[in-house]
């Protein structure tokens, strides 16, 4: 069964080598993705069922054992990550079929999309430290030809921000690399947890901790690195766009929760006194630039900043109840927050432009694509009774119970405002008439509408039923606040 580690980043590694190959069809190399993407679900749920009966799966690469090889674990979080990426893959593969150009496809859009897939698999799987950044490189090379391909002004301008500064995290990550390697002798995380207990000098420890701290922070868009992000999200195709917005963020945020859950505890009071008030900072950050926005995917890409800042602070106050509202916050957000760049495609298929000033009538013209527009609005807003509400609520209460009365008024500001973002949308794009009609009847592409109805379920599912979903983020916090279970499901042995 330890084989099963590998598959989510097997897939896709061939996928891309397949459709590589098949360069000259773009039909192909469609059917190849589809394909593809629906094996990859289904190995992730398959990995998901394992995890569930056993708590954690371990990958030995090669035979060689932990700390000496490459270890790949699956727990909790991690299967969790890569379920939910599964979905992500799916749905906009479907997406793509009938929303990419064909000069992107000739020039390798798949094959990217493949590779990103691959390297976000690797990076929510890894156990070492120096593969997760080999995992960040692979992400940050995908990202950077999906952010060109089209060569448009506005693309350029966007990609040369968004590799400048993540160039600038990949360097201070790996020079924390060396420093922690240079201190402990090991990079296996597992390891690292054991060792660092006994290292004396907690304030170079605490150094370290910073460095990965920030270059994490860069990754996930997080105050007061969060500038690359709305500059260049919002530049490249939608299909892009969405799945940057559902998952790269993320894997910082997922970074930061593997390494402040199980390597760098043995400072708390230091290391997420700071988490604490970056998420606070995040949060008001992204929810203000969202408000003074009037263009569709910008507003959104604010709104990723506003709502990592969530899960930053989940992180920081470091209980059990917290690290479950932030492991909930995750997939939830993944799914509405993709879900929400996909229709925003469908209104620029219907209407020509993401500029809410220039758009109206979408509510007379597709009443049923309003509907689906405000199930995952609202959710993201944290409206009863969808996924949302859910998510800020285990954030918020977990919040008070921890008596940081600061933070919880800071997130129960930033829900209103993130309402009123939604609420502009719907009245600029849906409600009023449009200023300029074409008069002509545009017909939206069933393929496109397919993948926003599938996450848009989703989001009513995990409302509706939200007991197992909340149960399972509280197994997660536990498993992560358990870390001896890992250690030992690693090292071998007495936890």
């Amino acid at each position: 069964m330890s084989n099963l580690v590998f598959l989510p980043i097997l897939i896709p590694l061939l996928a891309g080598a397949v459709t590589l190959a098949l360069w000259r069809s773009s039909r192909w190399q469609k059917r190849v993705s589809v394909i593809s993407t629906l094996v990859y679900l289904i190995a992730s749920v398959m990995l998901a069922q394992t995890v569930s009966e056993q708590g954690h799966i371990v990958l030995q690469v090669g035979g060689w054992q932990a700390p000496f090889g490459i270890s790949l674990v699956a727990d909790f979080l991690a299967t969790i990550m890569i379920v939910v990426t599964a979905v992500v893959a799916f749905c906009a593969v479907l997406y793509s079929l009938v929303s990419t150009p064909g000069t992107h496809i000739k020039f390798g859009y798949f094959p990217l999309l493949h590779l990103l897939l691959a390297g976000v698999s690797g990076a929510f799987l890894t156990g070492d430290l120096f593969n997760l950044f080999v995992w960040f490189e692979v992400m940050l090379l995908a990202s950077f030809g999906l952010l060109t391909l089209g060569g448009e002004r506005a693309q350029m301008e966007g990609a040369i921000k968004y590799v400048t500064i993540n160039l600038f995290s990949s360097a201070l990550f790996l020079s924390a690399i060396g420093l922690l390697y240079g201190s402990v002798g090991t990079l296996n995380m597992a390891d690292l947890a054991v060792k660092l207990q006994d290292v004396e000098q907690q304030g170079l420890v605490n150094a370290i901790a910073l460095m990965f701290m920030v270059s994490f922070s860069i990754k996930a868009g997080a105050f007061p690195f969060f500038f690359w992000l709305p500059a260049s999200y919002h530049t490249p195709i939608i299909a892009v766009s969405a799945v940057f917005a559902g998952l790269l963020t993320k894997v910082g945020v997922y970074a930061l929760y593997r390494m402040f859950s199980l390597v760098f505890t043995g400072d708390i009071e230091f290391t997420h006194e700071i988490l604490l008030w970056v998420g606070v900072l995040t949060m008001l950050s992204g929810v203000l630039g969202a408000a003074s926005q009037f263009e569709i995917r910008r507003i959104l890409s604010f709104h990723i900043i506003s709502q990592i800042g969530y899960m930053i602070l989940a992180l920081a106050i470091f209980t059990p109840a917290a690290i479950a509202g932030g492991v909930f916050y995750l997939f939830h957000h993944i799914i509405v927050k993709t879900n929400l760049f996909l229709i925003a495609g469908l209104t620029q298929m219907l209407q020509g432009t993401y500029e809410l000033k220039q758009m109206g009538s979408l509510y007379r013209q597709r009443p049923w694509l309003a509907a689906l527009f405000l199930i995952p609005a609202m959710s993201l807003a944290g409206l009863p009774p969808l996924s949302g509400f859910f998510a800020k609520f285990l954030v918020i209460e977990a919040g008070i119970t921890s008596q940081q009365w600061i933070a919880t008024g800071v997130a129960l500001f930033v829900g209103l405002l993130t309402l009123y973002s939604m609420i502009k949308i719907w009245a600029e794009a849906f409600w009023k008439a449009q200023p300029e009609a074409s008069g002509k009847d545009i017909s939206l592409p069933l393929l496109g509408v397919i993948p926003v109805a599938l996450m848009a379920a989703m989001t009513l599912i995990i409302g509706l039923y939200a007991e197992p979903f909340i149960q399972l983020s509280q197994a997660t916090g536990e498993q992560l606040l358990t870390p001896a279970t890992y250690i030992q499901a690693v090292l071998g042995g007495q936890p």
